[in-house]
């Protein structure tokens, strides 16, 4: 990287949010940027999560972008190594490896008030670019629960995102920690092979049949001859959810049906009652991500799975003992425990304008107007930010919606002219803020007697959009300058940067 190169725009990232940002900035005519990543390859998830067994809960042709749909899926439900190949095919089409800069971690952004840019540090060199736009996305740093004793453990530990590939799980005891949506793949995938598998379960999940099926050639080669027919099913697919939304957001009450589906898939392979009452949530489903397999509950009914109803509490040499007492001797732990969503690890290394991190700006839980901006931290933005997540549909929906915001901040920016930027006021991120918490009240994410990932520290919804698709693509639209402050350059040197409100409603 050349000594104080600098960019129109850096982009961090190069999973969905981070190519999508890319392949939308060419097309808006700025082709003066970069994409730092910090792998040596793009893909984002979808690179580091490579466990057995790992694929979308989403349908493919609706979780792959509106502009480079995918005729050739081969699964409606594909899997792990297809989404990071349809990843690069994007790169390519798209002409995007030019702006790509793997190994290039970054380590710190810092706002430079006087020169109205940001002063950017990886481990390939330094930069600087007027606006970041940040697609680090809240499923890229795993997080492992502080265990006593698991640092004397004399075999093999890793988190599902970081699967070691070279070790030979066939013959072993494998302890499993967590019920979230990556073990509902991985035990499956990996029982048949193992000795004896020890699933530690804090909280049952709802489980829905994954009903996937091969994508016939046939219907491969209309999608590729009749492009439209690819659109009609996307929209049919986005249709389906966007109707599912209000009993999510509206009407949970209503979901007492689900739950009888779920209990029924539960029955048919679960025949043990015992078993079964271990597996019955006691939360309304939806509260946590409602998660689809048609395998997963077969796997706990064979001999060689034994659940424990509670979490992993300690370990002491190869012996893995549970909160209730019960204990096993284990060969390798694995854990599935999710990620560092309400957190996020970008945000230390974030100093914005009155030289504070944006960890200590979210110190009472994350919030930016419109899942984008946080006041102090000019010509700054994220992709998949605070309550842009999802409980029942794609991201990429969501994604492609901060995408239209952030091409229409830039060309607010464009026609301020000169050097210049867009702070969002403390006054607007509150009022976003307390409309999107207002609604999520009566959602059941808040209702549904449970404790998601999706709550931050302080029990507080800094995760889901409270609506449809739709309203989010509605207030993403456009970016309404009342809701920034306008920052000049400063006229001469020394000078601080001259804030002005009266141009805010230019």
């Amino acid at each position: 990287m050349a000594e104080h190169e600098h960019v129109r725009v850096a982009v961090i990232g190069s999973g969905f949010g981070g190519l999508g940002a890319a392949v939308r900035l060419r097309r808006e005519g700025i082709t003066d940027f970069v994409v730092l990543e910090r792998a040596g390859s793009v893909g984002g998830t979808w690179r580091d999560n490579s466990y057995p067994g790992c694929a979308c809960d989403v349908p493919s042709h609706l979780y792959s972008f509106s502009f480079a749909p995918n005729p050739d899926w081969p699964r409606t439900f594909s899997g792990q190594e297809h989404i990071r190949a349809y990843l690069e095919h994007v790169a390519d089409v798209f002409g995007l490896r030019p702006h790509l800069r793997f190994d290039a971690e970054v380590k710190r952004m810092t706002w430079d008030t006087e020169k109205l840019r940001w002063d950017i540090e990886t481990a390939a060199g330094a930069l600087s670019a007027d606006v970041v736009v940040s697609a680090t996305g809240p499923l890229s740093d795993p997080k492992i629960p502080g265990i006593p004793g698991l640092d004397s453990f004399p075999g093999k530990v890793f988190h599902s995102a970081r699967w070691d590939h070279d070790y030979d799980l066939r013959g072993k005891r494998v302890a499993m920690v967590g019920t979230g949506a990556s073990a509902i793949q991985i035990v499956p995938a990996i029982q048949p092979d193992v000795a004896r598998l020890t699933l530690f379960q804090r909280t049952p999940p709802w489980v829905m049949p994954r009903v996937d099926r091969a994508i016939s050639a046939a219907e491969r080669r209309l999608h590729r001859a009749l492009p439209f027919t690819t659109q009609a099913r996307r929209g049919l697919l986005w249709g389906i959810r966007e109707l599912q939304v209000q009993a999510f957001t509206k009407r949970p009450d209503e979901l007492g049906l689900v739950e009888q589906l779920a209990k029924r898939n539960m029955a048919r392979a679960i025949k043990d009652p015992a078993l079964r009452v271990r597996l019955t949530p006691d939360y309304r489903i939806g509260c946590k991500r409602i998660l689809l397999s048609s395998t997963y509950y077969p796997a706990l009914a064979q001999r060689n799975v034994d659940v424990v109803a509670s979490g992993l509490s300690e370990v002491r040499g190869s012996t893995v003992v549970a909160a209730d007492g019960s204990s096993a001797e284990v060969d390798a732990i694995i854990f599935g425990t999710g990620f560092h969503v309400t957190d996020m690890p970008i945000a230390e290394r974030v100093v914005g304008a009155e030289g504070s991190t944006l960890a200590e700006a979210w110190k009472g839980g994350m919030e930016a107007l419109r899942g984008a901006s946080a006041a102090g931290f000019p010509n700054w933005m994220t992709i998949i930010g605070p309550n842009t997540g999802l409980g029942n549909s794609s991201m990429i929906l969501m994604i492609e919606s901060q995408l239209n915001y952030m091409a229409d901040y830039l060309r607010q920016l464009h026609v301020l002219g000169g050097r210049a930027a867009l702070d969002a006021r403390p006054g607007a991120v509150a009022a976003w803020n307390h409309r999107v918490q207002e609604r999520m009240k009566r959602t059941v994410w808040n209702t549904g007697g449970c404790t998601s990932w999706y709550l931050d520290a302080s029990g507080r919804n800094t995760t889901i959009w409270p609506g449809t698709t739709t309203e989010f693509r509605r207030a993403t639209q456009r970016v309404d300058l009342a809701e920034y402050d306008v920052i000049r350059a400063p006229l001469s040197e020394g000078a601080h940067g001259a804030r002005s409100g009266a141009e805010v409603g230019a």
